[in-house]
C-alpha cells in the first residue's frame, strides 16, 4: 500500500534543490516489520523499562500488520523525551515525509489522560537554531490535530501553528506566536489556507490507522492526510507567502509519545492526568522522501 502512496507523493511534488551531505538520508520506507530498523535509534531519557518499545510486533488493532510499538510507562514523569521516541540515524531535510499511525484509543479509560503522540522533525543548531515540524494528538478527545513548527534560539522560540477538530471540521486557531513576549497573531491570507476544513465523518485518530504527511520546502509546508476512504489527500494546512516559521536547516525525523502535566487538549481543560496504565502507540510505517540535493 504504502508504494503506491510514495509514488502519488513523488508525482504531486516539483522537485527543489539543496545541499548534498554523506549524512543526510536518502529515501526510504521503514515498514518496522523487522525488529531492527536501519534508519532510526531509539531514545528516551525516561525510565529504560523495555515494554515501552518494540519493533516488528503483531497490530492488536489490525491483523497481518507488524508494527512499531510505543507504550507509556505511567511511572515515567512528564516532559517530551521521556517517553518512547524513536529518532532518524541520520538528518533530513526538505521533503516529503508521511506516516501510517493509531493513537491509543483511552477515552473511554481515562478521560483526562494527559498524553501526546508526536509524528515530527526535531534539531537543534546553535547558530541557525531549531528545527522542528510536528503533527501531535492528544489523548484526551483524538478527534483533534494539532500541526506547526518551531524556530528560533533556546527561551527566544517561535511557533506557527494550527489546532483542527477534523471529525467537526472545525478550525480553532491558525496562529503565530512569541511566548517569550506574549505575542499571538492570527494569521491571514496565504498562511491561513485552507481557511475551512470539511469534516470527515467519525474521524478518530485512535479508532483506527490513518496516514498524514508533510511536504516541506523552503518557502512553503504543507499538512495533508489521506481520506480513510477514496484515499485522496487532504490538504489539512498550506502555509506559504513567507519564510516566517520555516525552518531553513537540518533536522532529525522522529516518533514519541509521551506524558503532560501542564498542556490540555483543546476540549477539556482538565486533562493532564498522569497516565494509569501502558497505552500503546501503533505506527505501521514512516517514510521519507527528499526533494533532489546537488
Amino acid at each position: 500500500m504504502y508504494k503506491s502512496i510514495l509514488s502519488a507523493m513523488v508525482y504531486f511534488i516539483p522537485f527543489i534543490t539543496i545541499s548534498q551531505s554523506e549524512n543526510f538520508h536518502e529515501s526510504f520506507v521503514e515498514d518496522f516489520s523487522d525488529t531492527t530498523s536501519a534508519d532510526f535509534r531509539y531514545g528516551s531519557t525516561g525510565n529504560k523499562s523495555a515494554f515501552k518499545y518494540k519493533l516488528g510486533v503483531n497490530s492488536p488493532s489490525e491483523e497481518g500488520t507488524k508494527i512499531l510499538s510505543f507504550k507509556i510507562d505511567p511511572t515515567d514523569s512528564a516532559g517530551a523525551g521521556r517517553g518512547p521516541e524513536i529518532i532518524s540515524r541520520k538528518f533530513t531535510h526538505f521533503g516529503t515525509y508521511a506516516a501510517r499511525l493509531k493513537v491509543p484509543q483511552v477515552s473511554d479509560i481515562q478521560p483526562n489522560v494527559g498524553a501526546v503522540v508526536g509524528y515530527f522533525t526535531y534539531h537543534m543548531d546553535s547558530i541557525p537554531g531549531l528545527s522542528e515540524i510536528d503533527f501531535e494528538w492528544l489523548l484526551a478527545d483524538p478527534t483533534v490535530i494539532y500541526m506547526g513548527t518551531w524556530t528560533g534560539h533556546s527561551g527566544e522560540l517561535k511557533r506557527v501553528g494550527r489546532i483542527i477538530n477534523l471529525a467537526e471540521g472545525i478550525i480553532y486557531s491558525t496562529v503565530y506566536r512569541e511566548d517569550h513576549n506574549d505575542i499571538r497573531v492570527p494569521l491571514t491570507d496565504l498562511q491561513n489556507q485552507p481557511e475551512t476544513i470539511e469534516a470527515i465523518a467519525d474521524y478518530d485518530a485512535s479508532a483506527k490507522f490513518y496516514t498524514y504527511g508533510i511536504d516541506w520546502y523552503a518557502d512553503r509546508i504543507r499538512w495533508w492526510m489521506l481520506h480513510p476512504d477514496s484515499g485522496e489527500k487532504i490538504v489539512l494546512w498550506d502555509y506559504q507567502g513567507t519564510e516566517r516559521g520555516i525552518p531553513q536547516h537540518r533536522t532529525r525525523y522522529r516518533m514519541n509519545f509521551w506524558h503532560t502535566n501542564n498542556w490540555s487538549v483543546h476540549t477539556n481543560e482538565n486533562s493532564i492526568e498522569k497516565p494509569l496504565q501502558p497505552y500503546e502507540l501503533e505506527v505501521d510505517w514512516m517514510s521519507y522522501e527528499p526533494f533532489e540535493r546537488d
